[in-house]
């Protein structure tokens, strides 16, 4: 997943970099002609605020990076910031190696603690010559992007979790909880609640037997489930009924096949068994959480696709060992 937010995020600056640069050229060119008168500047720049769309802060730097303007800014001037070294902030480092614009990073800002940028435009004269610098600030929160939402690769992902839990695996073993004692039953309510009640994400936490559930008419609100709840079937009375969706990413025969290979997880090894698992039906996505600490998240199909011996480096498959479970 990292690696498609890496790139959305340089499809935004790609955004920004072009709707920034022309203007910025612009302003440093006129800015050139005004050089380094302060109040001539700041009137420059009070006029021009509203070429750079969404700028918080605009300013003008000599060649050492030193402000030699208040901070511009749509209300007015601020000028406790004349005077101030920005030679050693970040987004200055690729002007003063000598590039004509450049747009930093996303950065939290000093003041606010938001997540900020800013571009720098070269500044010269008519000879080339080296003046200074135009800043310009921008508020993430404030600029008019896309801001599409990145969509989740529907791909096998596994994250290592707390080295301290790993180092002392083979020291614990699983203690029977009670929502193992009635695993059967739970997972048939969970599975009952999914197909007719509308929850379309739930996280089954088998230590702690509990459950944490997102329903679709409620979205914005997971409900969570103890053991008593989890037992008794008159809770449906509790939840209106809503048809399984028809654009649900897992078919609703599966829905229980997967709770019953989370079973099969969870009595697999009395040292590397399930904590908990998860089902997402829109994204198709099983998360898992093992004893070792250690997380999975894979698209529902090649989940149930893995055989007992993946998890457990045999050979063994999940079917063999359900119908041991079910022989008399």
């Amino acid at each position: 997943m990292g690696q498609v937010l890496k790139a959305a995020v340089a499809r935004q600056r790609v955004l920004l970099s072009g709707m920034l640069s022309a203007p910025m050229e612009r302003l440093a060119q006129h800015c050139a002609e005004l050089w380094p008168d302060r109040d001539a500047l700041e009137n420059l720049l009070t006029q021009q605020m509203q070429t750079l769309p969404s700028c918080k802060y605009l300013y003008a730097l000599d060649a050492q990076a030193r402000q030699i303007t208040a901070n511009v800014t749509a209300r007015g001037l601020l000028p406790d910031q004349f005077g101030r070294d920005r030679s050693q902030r970040p987004y200055l480092a690729g002007a003063l190696a000598g590039e004509r614009f450049t747009m930093s990073d996303a950065y939290l800002s000093r003041n606010a603690r938001r997540p900020s940028l800013t571009a720098v435009q070269r500044v010269e004269n008519e000879d080339g010559i080296l003046n200074g610098y135009l800043g310009a600030d921008f508020d993430l929160r404030e600029l008019p992007l896309t801001r599409e939402i990145c969509k989740q690769p529907e791909k096998w992902v596994q994250i290592k979790g707390d080295p301290a839990i790993r180092s002392g695996l083979f020291n614990q073993q699983r203690v029977e909880s009670p929502l193992d004692q009635r695993i059967d039953e739970v997972l048939d309510l969970l599975t009952e609640l999914f197909a007719v009640h509308g929850v379309f994400h739930g996280k089954l936490h088998f230590s702690s037997s509990r459950a944490t559930l997102w329903f679709i008419n409620d979205p914005l609100r997971y409900r969570i489930l103890d053991i008593e709840d989890l037992t008794d079937p008159g809770i449906v009375l509790t939840y209106r009924e809503d048809p399984y969706p028809e654009d649900a990413v897992i078919p609703l025969e599966k829905v229980g096949e997967v709770f019953r290979t989370f079973r099969e997880l969870r009595f697999m090894d009395e040292t590397i068994y399930l904590r908990a698992g998860s089902l997402n039906i829109f994204n198709g996505m099983v998360g898992l959480n093992f004893s070792c600490d250690g997380s999975h998240y894979m698209p529902w199909d090649e989940f149930l696709e893995k055989s007992l011996g993946f998890w457990l480096g045999t050979g063994e498959s999940i079917i063999t060992r359900e119908n041991q479970r079910n022989t008399p």
